[in-house]
């Protein structure tokens, strides 16, 4: 199990196209705190059919974005 799995898979749950969520937020959901690291593990939520599209600082927040089907496509055949 993944570091952030229990966030990846709430954002799958969401299903929303766009959705943001405080780092508050994140830290309960994932069940740890939000560090550096979630700059390397941010790339495993593609497999859920998400990416990160925004990381505010400022406002401490994290903007999720759904990937189109041509995105998904495009990734399983290395473009």
């Amino acid at each position: 199990m993944g570091k952030y799995d229990a966030l990846w898979n709430h954002v799958k749950k969401n299903g929303r196209d766009r959705f943001s969520l405080t780092f508050e937020e994140i830290e309960k959901i994932a069940g740890k705190p939000l560090d550096h690291s979630f700059l390397k593990y941010k790339k495993e939520l593609t497999e859920y059919g998400y990416c990160v599209g925004k990381i505010s600082m400022k406002e401490k927040k994290v903007v999720f974005e759904k990937i189109s089907d041509s995105f998904t496509i495009n990734m399983e055949n290395g473009s």
